[in-house]
């Protein structure tokens, strides 16, 4: 299947960037309406509600949802183009629709979503709440879960840009997990099916970014929804979406998510049995958190009338600022780093730090200073 042809005719373009917000969704929640099959499944906490989609007539059933983190949108974005497929009148599309229904919860944290934060209005993260159900989202969606029984959950999710696949100096792009059910993290036929998948999915992805899948911990915590569903019978996979070199907008890893979608749906309507694939599945790159977005190694600096050469990490905060995310970078990290990797390195070679303030770099500033007097860095980038 040539996957990136499906990708570009499929795209939804009204959906780009980080902000993905309830207003930019509704629209086309509507014009894929064709037969009644959107519902508002209740309200969140501020009484925005909450939308379920149902499209096909097959027998395996798939429950996905996004945005359970507001502030997590790239996942939304692949989710909507595989609707697409599903609506497109393709042979690919109809084969979906004839092998699966799928239920789809596209955004269930719209009150975060619109804050830009990873909570819901009552400050609570919907990702462990599995057990106390105090939220009203998070009861919509174990209500959903009950009712529709189905027979794989999708758990949609980004993940931050510190995040390698393994020790090397590679971005987990994307990441997968098999959430366990038990505290020993044994292995049972309903993880093995999630594990087949996954294992299917990353040997699509190698040939797209190669080293660049990841595989999340597996710790257990029935408080999490991934770790609730696998423990009451249901197969769950936890799509990541992370940092693809140079895309702060995550468009090429939505790219990379949809490509996960489509290429792991075909291999469940492929192949009826469980092959137990847990060892590739175990072969996947644990993800190790050693990514900056920024490292600037031999800055000369003073301190205690000492001369000292050091090295800085420096790390985007996201802010939503008018309608927009703003990515403002600053200065969290001091010392060797030898162990650590920047997604943009640049070497000072001894150029002496300095800045509009005291001349003396703490942890916490913005990332505004200058090296020597040639170069001055602006927002973590070096403005020559």
């Amino acid at each position: 299947m040539d996957f990136e042809k499906v990708f570009r005719e499929n795209k939804e373009k009204t959906l780009e960037g980080r902000y993905i917000t309830l207003d930019k969704i509704e629209p086309l929640l509507r014009t894929i309406n064709k037969n009644e099959n959107l519902d508002v499944i209740g309200k969140s906490v501020l009484g925005k509600p909450i939308y379920s989609y149902t499209i096909g007539t097959g027998k395996i059933k798939i429950l996905l949802w996004s945005q359970m983190h507001g502030n997590e949108g790239t996942t939304t974005k692949a989710l909507f183009d595989l609707l697409n497929v599903l609506n497109s009148d393709t042979i690919l599309g109809k084969e979906l629709l004839s092998h699966f229904t799928f239920l789809a919860v596209p955004m269930l944290n719209p009150d975060g979503a619109e804050r830009y934060t990873r909570i819901n209005a009552n400050g609570i993260d919907l990702n462990r709440d599995f057990q106390d159900l105090s939220q009203p989202e998070s009861r919509l969606l174990r209500e959903l879960y009950n009712n529709f029984k189905p027979d794989f959950c999708y758990n949609l999710h980004d993940q931050r840009t510190i995040f390698a696949a393994g020790d090397v100096n590679k971005p987990a792009t994307v990441s997968f997990l098999a959430p366990s059910f038990n505290d020993a993290r044994e292995v049972n036929e309903v993880r093995i099916k999630a594990m087949d998948v996954i294992v299917a999915m990353n040997t699509t992805l190698q040939s797209f970014i190669p080293g660049q899948v990841g595989r999340f911990d597996d710790g257990f915590n029935l408080n999490c929804v991934g770790d609730t569903f696998t423990y009451l019978g249901s197969p769950t996979i936890l799509f990541e979406a992370g940092h693809y070199q140079q895309d702060y907008e995550r468009e090429m890893t939505r790219k990379f998510i949809f490509i996960a979608l489509i290429s792991g749906l075909k291999y469940i309507y492929e192949n009826d049995i469980v092959l137990n694939e847990t060892e590739k599945y175990f072969n996947i790159p644990q993800n190790k958190p050693v990514f900056y977005d920024f490292i600037y190694k031999n800055i000369k600096i003073y301190y205690d009338n000492k001369q000292i050469i050091t090295n800085f990490a420096i790390q985007f905060t996201e802010v939503l600022n008018e309608g927009k995310i703003e990515f403002i970078a600053f200065i969290v990290e001091m010392g060797e780093l030898t162990q650590n990797f920047g997604h943009f390195e640049y070497d000072a070679k001894g150029a002496s730090y300095s800045d509009d303030q005291d001349n003396i770099p703490k942890l916490g500033q913005k990332a505004e200073f200058y090296l020597s007097e040639k170069v001055k860095i602006v927002n973590g980038l070096p403005n020559v």
